[in-house]
């Protein structure tokens, strides 16, 4: 087993049985994946797929103007380079973006010609505005500030049948309903009224007839009741008539008259049919009966009765046959018609009574009533009717189903799939729907779950980004569409006809003003990542608070490793927002996939599937726990497994598929409380969303009981450094890390890391990297090199161990209150720095400019002590609250002076009197850690600001030259060693035929290198090649300084008024104190009473006193029995770290300590640990990090037992073999 360089140093003794078949996917990739799909920066133009941004430039042009003389056609789109990097935008309030431009074509056509010939193309760019672009870690930056743009669970695109409930009659009956949702354009519904009359609505207007839509398809009557309708044949004889029987018909139906055949009665008159009845008709091949002509009185006609000698319509298609139409229809003759088949069992009139409800009679009709539903008051023409119907569902400018939309679409209706790429809707959809809502009113089908995760998809940031542009460019097109008739008299060229403001806005009225845009919550690492990772269902196109009923926010069975059923806030937008579970993804069309492990003829396979709520419905699936043989075969001949939504026991021989892993079902929050399985619900839901809102700590310190998470969270959040290439430490400081590339394929030769130091961040909270490697250490790609914000050699560390006791004490604990020990206050454990930005602006008055300036009126010497001469505190000055931070003068009016004032101009002069102190003051304690200056270009720069900027440019010019000098002494390196040993033809400063040496290679500087041949042709070309790639690396090198130094150099674009801006960093430390809320892992949170002396505090039987005391009521009614657990196996970790500490004490031999290590992490454990593969350096240094306790991994749903817990107890208390 292979250990990444931070595992080495502290392995975590895991209780997990189960194998791990895969690995987390990264935590942002969703995010991540959508926007780079949305860009497709890195594709050629010509590459490029139909989505995110090319599908809405495609889908938008051409433009053609409103005589089709002109268009507008698009060719590509380009984006380019981002002016600053994300730090520079955090710091000068800007957004992380780059430019757009798109590439058009400008056709004209000639007026002149009857038929289409282009008379003049003109091809140009157009600058589009400004794209934000998403930084490594999944955030935008938006005027300084980072954001997180969450994705939204919505209903999907596609047809849905519901049903009221009973809720809208009086009388409790059921009414179903169906709808279309397109992505774009207007809502088609269906719905049944109390007398069973099918209506239909568009955009939730009034109801109309369904058939009215019908008619509007240009379908008769006839033809309607023959889509929906199948036919009884009857032929009229004297007094009787004669049905062609089909058996199947008469199931349920009671008879008048026996039904026989050559005497042979198969069933008596009155007696109902049965199936068995049926069975024995259709094998005596009854064909047909008769019946009394009563029989045929209320039955209805299927088609139109005419007139056999005039032609004439008789009766029409849908009229009920009552004694007048029967004497009529003897009397004209008419020997057979045809009826409707309907029964009361499975085949209602529904259609035909709506047809009788139906006012309109031919297309035109149904069309001018549509358009009244649609545009009340507006008198109809056939030409606007007609347009209107069309635009309404048939025009795919106007419709859009969506990918989505028709694949539900045609997987709810079973229609073929060879629609698959048609996003409109058309006559088969319509009526298919229709028939659809019959079926489940007659019972053969029932209605969809609307809460079922099948049902909602899930619209990802690139989406939401597209749909914006869409909506800005749709208001461009409009003014294109204008200017274009001008284009060919003018001479317009595209720049002249585009005019981006539109699209700039909506994209920046999006990120900066939706409701899905959120300001990022940067308290520590969890709350950074759970934020990329939720999902919600508010926003627009979503639900409402108010709204939302019980179902949608309950948790569903498709919930299942989707979505974390525990982690949800509380409050009114509890089940409305969710997080991904730790394994889930969305798949192309935004259903959320979980994976599985295929089960092939009973052996369960390493072979992974993602599947969504909708295709996992056919499987039978056994949970990740099942126990299995050494052959990965079911050792249970029934196993619990979910099938249809539903939990139960099968037999083993069902399942085909099995979970991937036993927390595949919560988020990660959840997953990182240890014993988790054995806390209520409601409590591991405040325990999850509380860990959210630890503070980070002075001094992180890893969790000695954790669940084997804690390293993947810190590495995928972003606020740790991970190495991006492997290869070894060149140089280390508190603010950069410089690592010499040694692997092969990659294009630099060395990286430089500049860390984060001391910086503020979203909430306040202080952000500051800290270095964990030496200089000589070998580093992985993935690999962590500084720890960020409540980070612990690459673990999370969101709070502290600390020793507890469950006692009441003097009531100090009552009600939730905590009592801790002054030990902790003293030492530190809970104390955090916060750092305030306090913004200084110098404006242009009517009065005059604002000055900064340390010369202010009316100000004693004792307050500008630590100012500096350009009126601008000193970094590491100690202010108090009302201390002046920056030092700034405002132009004030004029006014009447009194005598007194006089008398003070002729003493002070004018000076005095004409500005007023306006400057910034403190309204905290702390320590001015930061000052940055923004000047105006073409305002002059004070001394302060040229200070700061060489202090930049010093920083820039380090890196550059660390990095110069990592690429030269690898280089030279790879020459001494190509060159060892070898003649050389020539060089500088070496003799002709001289062996060279390694010694005498070493002397040489880089460039007399270069200048050496050998005898041997492919060594020359090496060198050659090495001397043109090294002088490419110095030439990149020195052009990032310059284009560094030139950003530092020249002034800021400041807003219009604003000469100069100082912003000043102001650290502060705030201790724990009572009122302050304090909380463990499983919801036990609390507040704290008071802070106790040492002394005073209770103590175990050693004598040494307790950190904290819980009151143990919080436990047995919380039902939050997991930090008992927790307990007891930190008291074990924390005994056998100080036996370790013992042992180094004793100057244990490394043997000894691999042996005893070896014992600690192998004894009875499922994941063995390779600690015999580290060598004695390694050995000690874990030994000497383990001090502190054993940190241990229990995976939720498989984390230790109680019989291990009291095994570890025990090994704690063995004797250390010799």
């Amino acid at each position: 087993m292979s250990y990444s360089y931070t595992e080495k140093k502290r392995i975590r003794k895991n209780f997990g049985t189960f194998t791990k078949v895969m690995d987390l996917p990264n935590l942002i990739e969703t995010q991540t994946k959508s926007y780079s799909e949305f860009l497709q920066a890195d594709v050629a133009p010509d590459a490029r797929k139909k989505q995110g941004l090319e599908d809405v430039f495609q889908s938008l042009f051409p433009i053609k103007s409103v005589s089709g003389n002109a268009a507008l056609e698009y060719v590509s789109y380009e984006l380019g380079k981002n002016t600053y990097d994300v730090q520079e935008c955090l710091v000068q309030g800007l957004s992380y973006s780059a430019p757009l431009r798109i590439k058009v074509k400008l056709v004209l056509y000639d007026r002149e010609t009857n038929f289409k010939e282009v008379k003049d193309i003109k091809e140009g760019e157009v600058f589009m505005g400004e794209v934000p672009l998403m930084t490594s870690d999944a955030s935008f930056v938006v005027n300084g500030t980072e954001r997180v743009v969450v994705a939204q669970l919505h209903r999907s695109p596609g047809v849905f049948y519901d049903h009221d409930k009973g809720k809208t009659h009086s009388s409790g009956k059921v009414l179903y309903s169906a709808r279309i949702i397109p992505y774009r354009g207007s809502w088609l519904d269906f719905e049944f009224d109390p007398k069973d009359i099918l209506f239909s609505r568009i955009d939730r207007r009034r109801k109309i007839p369904a058939t009215i839509m019908l008619r509007a398809l240009d379908m008769g009557t006839e033809e309607i009741l023959s889509e929906f309708y199948d036919e009884d044949v009857f032929s009229l004889e004297k007094d009787s008539v004669k049905l062609a029987l089909i058996p199947e018909r008469l199931r349920g139906e009671t008879l008048p008259v026996d039904i026989k055949v050559k005497s042979k009665v198969y069933v008596e008159a009155g007696k109902r049919i049965t199936a068995r009845h049926i069975k024995e008709l259709s094998n005596a091949n009854v064909s047909e009966i008769t019946l009394a002509e009563e029989f045929l009185i209320g039955k209805v006609l299927s088609k139109d009765i005419f007139n056999k000698e005039t032609g004439e319509v008789l009766y029409s298609a849908n009229t009920e046959i009552d004694n007048e139409v029967l004497e009529a229809l003897k009397e004209n003759n008419v020997s057979d018609i045809t009826c409707l088949f309907i029964n009361e069992l499975d085949k209602g009139p529904y259609i035909s009574n709506t047809l009788r409800a139906d006012p309109t009679s031919n297309r035109l009709e149904a069309l001018v009533e549509i358009y009244r539903m649609m545009r009340p008051g507006e008198p109809p023409t056939k030409d606007s009717a007609e347009t209107l119907f069309n635009n309404l569902f048939f025009n795919e400018e106007r419709y859009d189903l969506s990918e989505v939309g028709r694949m539900k679409f045609n997987r709810r209706l079973k229609l073929d799939s060879k629609k698959e790429n048609d996003n409109i809707l058309d006559k088969e959809d319509i009526i298919e729907v229709m028939k659809g809502i019959v079926n489940i009113r007659d019972g053969h089908d029932i209605v969809d779950d609307i809460d079922h995760l099948g049902n909602r998809r899930v619209r990802s940031v690139g989406e939401m980004t597209a749909n914006q542009f869409r909506v800005g460019l749709i208001r461009v097109e409009r003014a294109v569409r204008e200017r274009l008739s001008m284009a060919e008299a003018d001479e317009l060229g595209p720049q002249d006809l585009i005019n981006a403001k539109p699209v700039t806005a909506a994209i920046k009225e999006f990120f900066g003003s939706s409701q899905l845009s959120q300001f990022m919550d940067q308290n520590n690492p969890l709350s950074e990542i759970t934020h990329k990772r939720r999902v919600s269902a508010l926003g627009p196109g979503g639900l409402t608070r108010e709204r939302a009923g019980f179902e949608v926010r309950d948790v569903h069975p498709t919930h299942y490793g989707r979505v974390c059923p525990i982690e949800t806030p509380e409050g009114p937008n509890i089940g409305l927002i969710n997080s991904f579970a730790s394994y889930s993804r969305t798949n192309q069309y935004g259903f959320i996939e979980t994976p599985y492990r295929k089960v092939i003829n009973g052996t369960v396979t390493d072979e992974i599937m993602y599947l969504s709520a909708i295709d996992e419905a056919e499987h039978v699936i056994a949970q990740a726990n099942v126990t299995l043989d050494k052959n990965n075969k079911f050792v249970d001949d029934l196993v619990a497994v979910r099938h249809a939504s539903e939990f139960e026991l099968m037999s083993s021989d069902r399942v085909d598929l099995m979970d991937v892993s036993p927390q595949q079902v919560v988020s990660i929050a959840a997953s990182l409380i240890p014993f988790l399985e054995h806390d209520d619900a409601n409590r591991a839901l405040m325990g999850s969303n509380m860990q959210r809102q630890a503070v980070p700590v002075l001094r992180a310190e890893k969790p000695l009981v954790g669940t084997g998470l804690e390293s993947v969270v810190a590495r995928d959040s972003g606020v740790c450094i991970v190495a991006k290439n492997s290869g070894v430490v060149e140089n280390v400081d508190a603010s950069r890390i410089v690592v010499r590339v040694t692997d092969k394929k990659s294009k630099s030769a060395s990286d430089v890391y500049n860390l984060v130091k001391y910086t503020r961040s979203n909430q306040n909270t202080c952000i500051n990297q800290r270095p964990i490697v030496r200089v000589g250490d070998v580093v992985k790609s993935g690999d962590v090199l500084a720890d960020g914000p409540s980070v612990d050699n690459g673990e999370l560390a969101l709070g502290q161990n600390i020793r507890i006791a469950f006692m009441p004490w003097n009531g100090y604990n009552f009600e939730d209150s905590i009592l801790i020990s002054e030990k902790v206050a003293r030492e530190d454990r809970f104390t955090s720095i916060h750092i305030q930005e306090i913004v200084c602006v110098a404006r242009d008055t009517k009065l005059g400019s604002e000055e900064i300036t340390a010369d202010i009126p009316n100000v004693g010497e004792g307050s500008l002590n630590k100012l500096d001469d350009c009126g601008i505190v000193y970094v590491g000055a100690e202010v108090e609250p009302g201390d002046i931070l920056v030092g700034k003068i405002t132009p004030k009016g004029e006014t009447q002076l009194s005598p007194e004032e006089k008398l003070l101009r002729a003493i002070f002069g004018e000076k005095a009197s004409d500005v007023k102190d306006t400057s910034q003051r403190s309204s905290a304690k702390g320590t001015v850690i930061n000052v940055e200056v923004f000047t105006r270009d073409g305002v002059e720069k004070d001394e302060r600001t040229q200070a700061i900027e060489q202090d930049h440019l010093d920083k820039s010019k380090k890196d550059a030259d660390d990095e110069a000098f990592v690429v030269e002494q690898a280089t030279k390196t790879r020459l001494c060693d190509l060159l060892k040993g070898k003649k050389a033809i020539k060089g500088n400063g070496i003799k002709k035929g001289e062996t060279l040496s390694l010694e005498r290679l070493e002397e040489l500087d880089l460039n007399d290198l270069f200048s050496i041949r050998t005898d041997t042709d492919t060594i020359n070309d090496v060198i050659e090649d090495t001397e043109k790639s090294y002088k490419s690396y110095a030439k990149d090198i020195k052009a990032r300084f310059e284009e560094k130094k030139a950003k530092i150099i020249r002034g800021h674009d400041l807003a219009p008024g604003v000469i100069k801006i100082v912003k000043v960093y102001l650290a502060i430390k705030r201790r724990i104190q009572p009122g302050d809320k304090m909380a463990g892992r499983h919801g036990n949170k609390g507040v704290i009473s008071e802070i106790m002396p040492v002394e005073d505090m209770p103590y175990d039987k050693d004598g040494h006193p307790v950190d904290i005391v819980l009151n143990p009521l919080g436990v047995p009614s919380r039902m939050n029995v997991g930090q008992i657990l927790e307990t007891h196996m930190g008291c074990a970790a924390k005994g056998i770290g100080q036996k370790i500490d013992l042992m180094l004490k004793e100057n244990a031999k490394p043997a000894e300590l691999k042996t005893y290590l070896d014992k600690l992490y192998n004894t009875n454990a499922a994941n063995k640990e390779d600690i015999n593969s580290f060598n004695n350096t390694e050995i000690m240094e874990l030994a000497h990090n383990l001090k502190d306790g054993l940190p241990i991994a229990t995976p939720v749903f498989d984390g230790a037992k109680e019989s291990e817990v009291k095994d570890l107890l025990k090994l704690e208390y063995s004797i250390v073999s010799p």
